[in-house]
C-alpha cells in the first residue's frame, strides 16, 4: 500500500512537469505567430510598420533631400525619331534622350496649345519639360520650335564641354556662385517654378539634360545639368535669370 501510494505521487509529479512542458512550449509557438491550429500573426519581414510604409523617395530628416530622383527635368534638341508613346532628341552636345509621352502630355506652338496628333515631326526642334530619370524624360510639355516660345532661346548662348567619358571635367566658374553653395544642398522644387529654371537655363546651355532643380537658401535656384563636362551646375536667380555657372 506504501509502494502504490509512492507511486502514485511520483506519477502526479511527471503529469504536472509534462504539463508545464506543454503549456510553456504552446506559449512560445504563439509568441512566434504559430499555434498548432493555424492562428496568431506571422511575423513577416517584408511588411514593414505603418509609420515608415510610403515614404517618398529621398525622405528622410523631415523634408526631399536634393539628389532626391527623379524629378523635374528637361531637354531641348532636334528630333531624331518617333514611334507611337514616345520620340527620341539629339541635343546640341550630341546626347540621345527618350521622351515618353502620355495622355495628360500637352503640346506648344508659338505660345499657343496644339494637338497631339503629328505634333512632333522628325527634324523640329523642341523644348521638353517632365519628369528626368537619367536620359529619359516623362514628358508633361512639349515646346515645338522653342526659339519662337517667351524668348525661349538667346543670342548670348554660352559655350558647354560635350560629355566625354573618361575625360576630366572642366574646372571652372563663371559668374556669381551663391555664398555658401555646397553641392547636394537646398530643397528639389517642382511645377512651374521648376520649368521656368529649367528654360533659363537651357536658353543659354543647351546641350546637357536637367535632371533636376534645387532651391538654395537664398531663394536662387541650381539646375541640375547632365550629359555634359561642363557647367555641371546652372546658378538661376529669383527672376529666372542665369547668373553663374560650375
Amino acid at each position: 500500500m506504501k509502494i502504490g501510494l509512492a507511486q502514485t505521487k511520483y506519477s502526479l509529479k511527471a503529469l504536472v512537469s509534462v504539463t508545464f512542458v506543454l503549456l510553456a512550449a504552446n506559449a512560445l509557438l504563439v509568441a512566434c505567430g504559430s499555434t498548432s491550429s493555424g492562428t496568431g500573426a506571422a511575423y513577416s519581414p517584408s511588411a514593414p510598420p505603418s509609420s515608415m510604409a510610403a515614404q517618398p523617395p529621398g525622405f528622410g530628416a523631415g523634408r526631399f533631400n536634393a539628389r532626391s530622383a527623379p524629378a523635374a527635368g528637361g531637354a531641348s534638341g532636334t528630333v531624331d525619331s518617333v514611334s507611337t508613346l514616345s520620340f527620341t532628341i539629339l541635343t546640341s552636345a550630341g546626347q540621345k534622350v527618350t521622351v515618353n509621352e502620355a495622355s495628360s502630355t500637352t503640346y506648344y506652338q508659338r505660345m499657343t496649345s496644339i494637338s497631339a496628333a503629328g505634333a512632333i515631326k522628325t527634324g523640329e526642334s523642341v523644348l521638353v519639360l517632365g519628369t528626368t530619370s537619367g536620359a529619359t524624360i516623362m514628358a508633361t510639355q512639349v515646346i515645338v520650335q522653342p526659339t519662337d516660345v517667351g524668348g525661349f532661346a538667346t543670342s548670348s548662348a554660352g559655350t558647354i564641354a560635350p560629355f566625354e567619358r573618361g575625360g576630366p571635367s572642366t574646372s571652372k566658374q563663371v559668374g556669381h556662385i551663391p555664398a555658401n553653395y555646397s553641392e547636394g544642398s537646398g530643397t528639389i522644387v517642382s511645377g512651374t517654378t521648376a520649368n521656368k529654371a529649367i528654360e533659363a537655363a537651357l536658353a543659354v546651355y543647351p546641350g546637357g539634360i536637367v535632371n533636376r532643380v534645387v532651391m538654395l537658401s537664398n531663394g536662387e535656384y541650381e539646375v541640375h545639368n547632365i550629359g555634359v563636362n561642363w557647367p555641371h551646375h546652372i546658378f538661376v536667380s529669383q527672376e529666372f535669370e542665369v547668373v553663374g555657372d560650375d
